[in-house]
Formats: C-alpha cells, sequence, structure tokens
C-alpha cells in the first residue's frame, strides 16, 4: 500500500491550556505568578514545543504531503492504510493514538529531550525523516506493542498501551470481587492497576517505588515481563471481617485472565493509560474480564 500522506498528531501545550482557561497570557501569567509558580517554565516549554514542531512539519512537507490532527479528535479520527502516524508529544499521546492506530505505523518524536524521557519516543526533530523514509520504503524496523484489554459482560471493551486502573472515581474504597485462577475475593482497595510490558516502567513501577521506601530496601527488583504477559497490583489493599488480602498482584501470563466483579453501587469505572476521558462505567452488576488483547500496535523504532 503506498504512503500518501503523513498525519502529525499533537497536543496542547501546558500554556495553550492556561491561556483557555484565563482567557489571555497576561492574565494566565498572573494568576502563575500570584500563586508562586514559574511561568517562564511554560512559555520555554511552549517554544521549545513548536520549535521541534516545526521543524518537523517543514521536514515533512518536502517528501510527503501532510495534515495535522489534534490529539481531542483522535478517538473519532478514522485512519488509511495509506497514511504514517507522525506523533510529537510526551509518551502519553503516544499511547492515546496507537489504540486507534488500527496497525499503522507510528513515528515517535521527542519534542523536548530535557523534558521527557521519552521511552516510548525513540525520535527527535533532528532525526525522525529517515524512518518516515524507510515507512514510505516498506523497510522499517519496528516494535510491535501488545495492549491489554478490559471486557465488560455488556459487551464493552476498552484498550490500553501502558495500563488500566480498576476502581472508584474518588478518594473512597473501591468495593469488587476479584477471581484469579479459580480463586475469589472481596476487596476493598485503592483500586487495582494492570500493567503491560510498555506500560511496566510507569504506573506500576511507582507500586514498587512506594513498596521500596516503605521497607527501606533500595534494590527492590520489579518484574520482568514478556510481551505476552500482564502485570497487576491492587493499591492499598485493606484486610477486613468481610474483605481478603490474598489476591494483591501477579502475573497474567497468555491465556490467563483477572475477572473482577464490581460491587460499587455508583463510581465505579475503568480507565485506560492514565487518560480519564478514556473509560467504562463499573457499577454493580458490571464484571469484567482483564486479559491481554489480540491488537497490537506497530511503533517504528530507529
Amino acid at each position: 500500500m503506498k504512503i500518501e500522506y503523513a498525519i502529525i498528531i499533537k497536543n496542547k501545550t501546558r500554556l495553550e491550556s492556561l491561556i483557555e482557561r484565563f482567557n489571555t497570557k497576561a492574565q494566565a501569567k498572573f494568576y502563575i505568578e500570584r500563586s508562586g509558580g514559574n511561568f517562564q517554565d511554560y512559555v520555554d516549554e511552549h517554544e521549545q514545543f513548536y520549535r521541534s514542531f516545526l521543524e518537523v512539519q517543514t521536514q515533512l512537507s518536502g517528501i510527503i504531503k501532510n495534515k495535522v490532527v489534534e490529539k481531542d479528535f483522535i478517538p473519532s479520527y478514522i485512519f488509511s492504510e495509506n497514511n504514517v502516524i507522525v506523533v510529537i508529544g510526551q509518551d502519553g499521546l503516544v499511547a492515546n493514538v496507537a489504540k486507534y492506530s488500527r496497525h499503522i505505523p507510528i513515528i515517535a518524536i521527542n519534542p523536548d529531550e530535557e523534558r521527557y524521557d521519552g521511552t516510548l519516543l525513540p525520535f527527535t526533530a533532528k532525526n525522525f525523516l529517515n524512518a518516515v523514509k524507510s515507512v514510505i520504503n516498506e523497510s522499517f524496523s519496528s516494535r510491535k506493542m501488545r495492549f491489554a484489554e478490559a471486557v465488560l459482560n455488556d459487551g464493552q471493551k476498552l484498550l490500553a498501551v501502558n495500563d488500566l486502573f480498576i476502581g472508584i472515581s474518588s478518594h473512597a474504597s473501591a468495593r469488587y470481587k476479584i477471581m484469579l485462577n479459580g480463586k475469589e475475593e472481596t476487596h476493598s482497595s485503592s483500586g487495582i492497576i494492570v500493567s503491560t510490558k510498555t506500560g511496566s516502567t510507569g504506573w506500576l513501577s511507582s507500586v514498587f517505588n512506594m513498596a521500596s521506601g516503605i521497607l527501606g530496601v533500595s534494590d527492590m527488583k520489579y518484574p520482568q515481563l514478556k510481551d505476552e504477559d500482564l502485570y497487576f497490583a491492587v493499591r492499598e489493599p485493606f484486610k477486613s471481617i468481610r474483605t481478603q488480602t490474598d489476591i494483591c498482584g501477579g502475573k497474567l501470563e497468555k491465556g490467563n485472565k483477572l475477572i473482577i466483579e464490581s460491587l460499587m453501587p455508583n463510581n465505579g469505572f475503568i480507565f485506560s493509560d492514565g487518560i480519564e476521558q478514556d473509560f467504562l462505567h463499573f457499577n454493580s452488576g458490571a464484571t469484567a474480564e482483564i486479559r491481554l488483547a489480540d491488537e497490537e500496535a506497530v511503533l517504528v523504532l530507529q
């Protein structure tokens, strides 16, 4: 299939979001500085992003037609097989785009290496163009990113590149039944994180960092996951007369699944990749199967 269009995906900068909130840059500056914040940091981040963005767009225009799609429109945007996706932003933007990419190659660009770790961002504005040419010539190397998925008993489904969170949309305790390998428990906790290998250095790692700090163990080893594995961790499980804490973490190997039944009359939800807009309601009467999805995304490598 001939590649005809590059679809550039970007998100608003923090400065742009502030200006939307306060109507003008001057009002945003006044609010941030009055509260003791560093407004110049927002400005510097914004300017660096657009330097990278304009460099990417200029270089792309020399070899292929392209158009820009804002992140908010991704869930309803339909990618074509003659597209290559160019994401410029943070890791979370790559994760969000991947769920809708339909196997279209993704070239992910770190616009600011001084600010972003870029676990999912192998390219910069200086070196991404060869990757675009490789995709056009169908000679690129790639990494397949496997998704986790939550499937409800009513057929609704949610994918995650990094992680799923099952819990409640407040600081109250999440109540649910959890079933694994034929064993069942009733839980009261702060929710469950289910991580893919891609996401294992993100939210899941914070659980181990917390445990390491509490135990005073500086060399705690994190779980080693395969692409076909998921790992789950129950956050702050509470043991009582009616709740148990034996099923609090573990590996879900390919073909295995975690079954969770909501005991929350309202405000229960499942969201993916830290993006609360990508969610399913998960209230009493709902049951979710958490497992490795058949779908995968294609991340172009250097």
